[in-house]
């Protein structure tokens, strides 16, 4: 199996007009410059990235990458892995919130199972079987990904990003699932940034102050494995080191939106580390990208900074799913309809600013 293209090429820029159309609107709407804020930065970021003078948000499409991870041997997760199969199962019957959030947005919402360690029943509805194993490999001792599997779940990844395309999709979000997955994210986080597990580590599922201790010791002894290796620290050898299955296709799923103009909400803590993956490997991705909140886990601001990326909310959110970005739709829609729907200065006969 061959890497996608997306993930071995570089996509094409946003044109630069639109942006400047549509920041010349907003200085002749009915308002003093500036008075609407980071809405009407969004508007102008949307119509750019739309390649239009009126951005809308009518087809969302929601993408949740399910996986099991080797390392929850180490017990560094309050949940048992069990979790992870029976929330594809909540999922497919609507009873989890990003179920009820795409239901409420009239988003599109597929789940992509990459492997669980429970038997997940057949056909649910809404569920896509993209099994690659039961789980990752344990990263405290290997590493947590072959290049097949890697490159598998770049290219599941990918065919959401194509699924996602062939529905005229305007803007895309992608979720996650995988009982010890925040592990994952943060032994990635500080093996590309050079950061100190125990500054970044925090209670994922629910752990206490002893169990996030112990998840820090876990994910230094294995940066400290990897660091010795011989295959550096680029974007690919840490995420064949580290990563998860859904990470893995996230960050797929990134690049492949990026590759079809497809503008990529981002959610929290690990889809911001799958940003960072996948921006490490291709830096023009950047701009397709939009950020969704600010998570309450400890590393994400790290992260955060480090893509210079300011979100739109802060609430206290951890959930994973895609959830804190379903939650900002709603904002962005209504900075879409302000920047189409208010009236110019010479429209209204409103006097401007002398």
């Amino acid at each position: 199996m061959s890497f996608p293209s997306s993930w071995t090429t570089s996509p094409q820029q946003p044109e630069a007009r639109f942006f400047e159309r549509a920041a010349q609107r907003q200085s002749v709407l009915t308002k003093p410059a500036g008075s609407l804020g980071r809405l009407e930065n969004v508007a102008v970021q949307l119509a750019g990235l739309q390649g239009t003078d009126k951005p809308t948000l009518d087809r969302v499409q929601i993408s949740v990458f399910v996986g099991d991870h080797g390392i929850c041997e180490e017990g560094i997760s309050a949940y048992p892995q069990a979790v992870t199969a029976q929330m594809i199962a909540n999922f497919a019957s609507g009873g989890a919130a990003i179920s009820v959030l795409a239901k409420s947005l009239g988003a599109e919402l597929e789940v992509v199972n990459l492997g669980t360690v429970a038997d997940v029943a057949p056909d649910l509805p809404g569920v896509i079987d993209a099994r690659i194993a039961p789980c990752t490999r344990n990263f405290a001792e290997i590493d947590a990904m072959t290049t097949e599997q890697v490159c598998a779940a770049l290219t599941h990844g990918d065919a959401a990003a194509q699924r996602a395309a062939d529905k005229g999709c305007q803007l895309f979000i992608g979720g996650e699932m995988g009982i010890g997955n925040t592990t994952s994210a943060t032994a990635m986080a500080c093996s590309l940034m050079g950061k100190n597990p125990m500054k970044l580590t925090g209670p994922g599922t629910g752990l206490d102050v002893a169990g996030v201790r112990h998840k820090a010791e876990v994910i230094i002894s294995a940066v400290q494995r990897h660091d010795n290796d011989d295959d550096g620290e680029d974007a690919m050898a840490v995420l064949k080191a580290f990563g998860g299955f859904e990470i893995a296709a996230l960050v797929g799923a990134i690049a492949g939106c990026a590759a079809r103009s497809i503008p990529v909400l981002i959610d929290g803590y690990i889809v911001s580390v799958a940003a960072l993956i996948a921006i490490s490997h291709q830096p023009d991705i950047r701009p397709w990208l939009l950020f969704a909140h600010r998570s309450a886990e400890p590393g994400h601001q790290a992260i955060l900074s480090a893509l210079n990326a300011e979100p739109l909310l802060d609430l206290g959110m951890r959930l994973g799913e895609g959830s804190g970005a379903a939650t900002a739709v709603p904002l962005l829609r209504i900075a879409c309809e302000l920047h189409n729907g208010m009236a110019s200065f010479e429209d209204a006969g409103v006097s401007n600013k002398e």
